[in-house]
């Protein structure tokens, strides 16, 4: 349970034990009960006990940790981890996110190397790398996922990969470095409507993310690209509608929609448990927009299933293709 705050803490003098600085000084927003449908697997067996050892013994950061997934018992009994690259503290503040915020460290250089070793004793034929915003950088992170997406490659050449980047804000040339490193999937989440930034993602703007997006398409069309949003927090149905339609003038390939569940008092309250039905019905919909791959539940999150959902990715891609050919 997160640390209750004093409304004048000062950031300055904040003890690094509190995640959130930032959000100190706000007042406690209710907590909703979760729904019957919001069900997940507790950790705490035998393989999920043996993917955190090695998670722990290389010294390496996760967002199924930092973040608190939901689905970190069913993912890691299955040793699939997603990586929480250039270190656990963000230099931004999302009202959504558990991730701790305040001044990172440098970047460690052997970090890749670690991470490329996880790879390789979780036996992981689809990794997933995602970082915090390290707008401290002058090259956001991006020499470094680089990095990483290169020792895996090495390591582990048969194993595919998959980046969860931040939006590189103001950093020229940080996505070419990204994309020449040729990961199999480029993943970048809008997270919200776009109405819904200034409150929920301050540090973030919409259409450079729409843009980020559409160029790497540009720069490598073979690139899947792919792009996640959380529902109830307070958008509307036709702002969800347009946020598609956004994704697809961009080329976004896979989309997925999952429900926002609140960390703490601290962080922005659900607005509203979406039904299952209604998930069913943004996946037919977005389908039907034309997106290559659609997964829509509560529990859905980026990295969730991620292996299964490139081998589809790659199917659908090649049933074009071939269809294609056919004519």
């Amino acid at each position: 349970m997160e640390q209750q705050f004093q409304p004048t803490i000062d950031r300055k003098a904040v003890s690094p034990d509190i995640r959130h600085p930032e959000k100190a000084h706000r007042p406690d927003q209710p907590v909703a009960r979760k729904p019957a449908w919001i069900r997940v697997k507790a950790p705490g067996s035998a393989q999920w006990a043996a993917t955190r050892a090695i998670v722990k013994a290389e010294g390496l950061h996760t967002v199924c940790e930092e973040a608190g997934c939901p689905n970190i018992g069913e993912c890691w009994e299955k040793r699939h981890a997603t990586f929480l690259i250039l270190g656990d503290t963000c230099t931004r503040a999302c009202a959504f996110c558990n991730v701790r915020t305040g001044r990172p460290g440098p970047p460690d250089p052997t970090e890749p190397d670690r991470v490329a070793a996880a790879v390789r004793q979780m036996e992981l034929t689809h990794a997933v790398i995602t970082s915090v915003d390290r707008d401290d950088l002058g090259d956001g992170g991006a020499s470094h996922f680089a990095a990483v997406v290169a020792a895996i490659r090495q390591t582990n050449p048969s194993t595919t990969v998959e980046v969860l980047t931040p939006d590189f804000l103001h950093k020229d040339g940080a996505l070419e470095k990204v994309v020449t490193a040729r990961p199999d999937v480029f993943n970048h989440n809008l997270e919200t409507v776009a109405s819904n930034y200034l409150t929920v993602r301050p540090g973030a703007r919409y259409f450079h993310s729409i843009r980020l997006l559409q160029k790497v398409k540009e720069l490598d069309p073979q690139i899947f690209t792919k792009s996640g949003l959380m529902l109830g927090l307070g958008e509307r149905h036709e702002e969800v509608l347009q946020l598609m339609d956004d994704l697809r003038t961009a080329d976004v390939d896979f989309l997925t929609i999952g429900q926002y569940l609140q960390p703490s008092r601290k962080h922005h309250p659900v607005e509203r448990f979406v039904p299952p039905q209604e998930f069913d019905s943004y996946a037919e919909i977005a389908r039907a927009k034309g997106f290559w791959l659609v997964s829509a539940s509560p529990l859905t999150r980026s990295s969730h299933h991620a292996g299964e959902d490139f081998a589809r990715l790659k199917a659908a891609r090649d049933n074009l293709a071939g269809r294609a050919l056919s004519r």
